[in-house]
């Protein structure tokens, strides 16, 4: 079981976990393409596409948008319900927090820097002349991506796996919920939920304090 009175690292995945939309869905309808690229998302979350075949065929739909199209998505930032808050009863116990995502790194910074995060990974967009070109930067972040991040930061932060916690979605996050030493499921696809040691049912990040401070104080 984590101890959250140790040291130790929470790692987020960023769209439908940290934030409430899936960006690249939500860029995909200001160019009208979101019915087509929402379907793509929808089967990959579900484990039923590769997810690096899948994000190349959607990025390649965005070809033109403009960095003020991206830019509309952030304003506000959809942060979850709870996410800052427990972002900070995190770090207030001296642990490290870090999203990693199968999206992009232009969305990932701006949620990094608003919920002083330790650490971001993402996908990298391909720009000319400030228009996106429909290409994505390889390697691709996919779901071995994410779980080889965990270990990556853990061991440069000298963490023992068995203090790290991961929290994502869909089946894109499996491979870093097993390696965690706890994986959250949060509104979560069924691919994932049933590699999850437990879930959060309702869109409340803070449910998630609430059942450590509960386990912590039981053992």
């Amino acid at each position: 079981m984590v101890n959250i009175d140790a040291p130790g690292i929470v790692l987020f995945d960023m769209d439908s976990t940290l934030i409430t939309i899936e960006c690249i869905d939500e860029l995909a309808a200001l160019v009208g393409q979101k019915t087509q690229v929402s379907a793509i998302t929808e089967a990959a979350m579900r484990g039923e596409l590769d997810f690096a075949a899948s994000l190349r065929a959607r990025v390649a739909l965005l070809e033109g948008v403009n960095e003020q199209q991206l830019q509309q998505l952030l304003e506000p930032i959809p942060l979850s319900p709870g996410a800052l808050t427990l972002v900070q009863w995190f770090q207030q116990r001296g642990w490290r927090a870090a999203v990693v995502s199968g999206g992009f790194t232009w969305f990932s910074e701006k949620i990094a820097t608003a919920l002083q995060l330790d650490a971001h990974k993402a996908n990298e967009l391909q720009w000319r002349d400030h228009l996106l070109t429909g290409q994505v930067a390889e390697p691709i972040v996919d779901a071995q991506s994410k779980a080889d991040y965990l270990r990556v930061l853990a061991e440069q932060w000298q963490i023992p796996m068995a203090n790290t916690i991961a929290v994502g979605d869909g089946a894109n996050d499996r491979a870093m919920l097993e390696a965690a030493g706890m994986g959250v499921a949060y509104c979560a696809k069924p691919a994932l939920r049933e590699v999850a040691d437990w879930c959060i049912e309702q869109p409340d990040l803070m449910q998630l304090a609430h059942h450590l401070a509960v386990l912590n104080e039981t053992n």
